[in-house]
């Protein structure tokens, strides 16, 4: 089975950026990125979101390695928090407590990036 590692990394080579490069676009020291290849650590949930959106690639895919469950479902979604919402619930009882966090903190993060996105536009 493939690592969260070894899946960061077959992005960075598809993008055919070096991984010192990808690094510092993120914010990412090269000591962790060399944790996370030894299996010292993982990426946290907010770095994980961060390398998702980075690359344009689904949680599901980038933590385990599969397709996400409705690949129809796009954060600019008019519907994306109820769809999202709505599975969530209908699914929450077979989910373990660090799972339901992790659903938890991305649904914030989107909320989070949607109102910054609604005050820029605002401004503008």
């Amino acid at each position: 089975m493939q690592s969260i590692y070894e899946r960061i990394e077959y992005l960075i080579d598809q993008k055919g950026m070096t991984k010192k490069a990808f690094c510092e676009q993120l914010g990412i020291s090269t000591g962790n990125l060399g944790d996370w290849k030894r299996g010292k650590s993982t990426p946290g949930t907010h770095k994980l979101i961060e390398i998702g959106s980075f690359f344009g690639v689904s949680l599901d895919w980038l933590i385990l390695g599969r397709p996400p469950v409705d690949p129809v479902i796009r954060e600019g979604g008019e519907d994306y928090f109820f769809e999202l919402k709505r599975q969530f619930d209908c699914r929450l009882d077979e989910l373990l407590p660090e799972e339901k966090t992790f659903i938890e903190e991305y649904i914030a993060f989107a909320e989070y990036r949607r109102s910054k996105r609604n005050k820029g536009k605002e401004q503008s």
